[in-house]
């Protein structure tokens, strides 16, 4: 199933590409800034060859660190006030358990030149820095030059706090077929070290992750949606049993856009804020959603995953 069969939308952040969200505005002057970094990564050459089933998106030293400078704490708690969804659905609950390190808001620049966000998570990782979310989280789908810029990591985001601090991306994966014909919604991130040069994973540690697992069971559902009250400050969960459909997985839930790229976690245990990924938050199935689809994670998935845990 495409992002947009069935009339399934894509729970991208705020910005959604099926115009069913409002976009969030950047300051004046910052928004011109980004505006012209966009026209700039539209020309970012892939580092894969066209027959590669993965594509990999760098960012630069000088492109993360101007990333750290732009996402503010100031600057996280404006795009979240900037944005309204409407009321929270009743599926969609407070996360409560032990507070999740792995799992948090993946703040970045779209390529309309809009602040917005994401939700992703710590995976563990060969190179200890690999983060899962959704490929519409990174780039536009059939649209290689619309990237997204100055994007960083914020695990266990809550309520405006940075317990963990920030990460700044280093390089993104996704499947190729995302690139090319907006299939296979997953993203596999690389951050850089922190400003203490600790790795991502040796701070908050990382999820396990599961691929080619039969799709069932009780699965929960986590993102910082921009629902309100929360409008992206709170992590919130929904808990439902996954089912095969059209190709992809679904679960009775009504998160919505900042939810985008949150993870479907199976076995999961609030008391020890530990599960394992089963899939990604990746599109709606209504303007007033009850189900949310993710995608299931095979083959393509397991190398986007591979090329990030595997990167230097």
């Amino acid at each position: 199933m495409g992002i947009a069969v069935a009339a399934a939308l894509v729970l991208a952040a705020p910005v959604s590409t099926a115009e069913t969200e409002t976009e969030a505005a950047a300051e004046t002057a910052a928004t011109a800034t980004a505006t012209a970094e966009v026209a700039q990564a539209a020309a970012r050459t892939a580092t894969a060859t066209a027959t590669d089933p993965v594509s990999v998106m760098k960012y630069t030293a000088k492109e993360r660190k101007e990333a750290l400078a732009y996402w503010t704490a100031a600057r996280m708690k404006a795009v979240g006030k900037s944005v309204d969804l409407g009321p929270t659905g009743p599926k969609s609950k407070p996360y409560k358990g032990t507070p999740l390190k792995t799992v948090g808001r993946l703040f970045f620049v779209n390529a309309n030149g809009a602040d917005t966000w994401c939700t992703a998570t710590a995976v563990k990782s060969a190179n200890r820095s690999a983060v899962m979310t959704a490929a519409h989280c990174v780039r536009r789908g059939s649209s290689p030059g619309n990237t997204n810029i100055l994007m960083v990591f914020a695990p266990g985001y809550s309520k405006g706090r940075t317990p963990h601090g920030t990460f700044a991306v280093r390089s993104a994966a996704t499947p190729r077929a995302w690139q090319t014909a907006s299939t296979n919604d997953i993203a596999a991130l690389v951050v850089a070290a922190d400003k203490k040069n600790r790795k991502l994973t040796d701070v908050v540690g990382g999820q396990k992750i599961a691929f080619n697992r039969a799709v069932g069971g009780t699965v929960s559902a986590l993102g910082y949606s921009a629902t309100r009250p929360q409008r992206g400050e709170v992590l919130l969960r929904c808990v439902g049993k996954a089912k095969k459909e059209q190709g992809m997985q679904a679960i009775p839930c009504d998160l919505t856009g900042g939810s985008s790229g949150g993870p479907w976690f199976a076995d999961f245990d609030t008391a020890t804020g530990k599960g394992v990924l089963v899939s990604v938050n990746a599109s709606l199935d209504s303007l007033t959603p009850t189900k949310m689809y993710g995608e299931v994670l095979k083959a393509t998935a397991k190398k986007v995953y591979d090329r990030a845990q595997n990167s230097s």
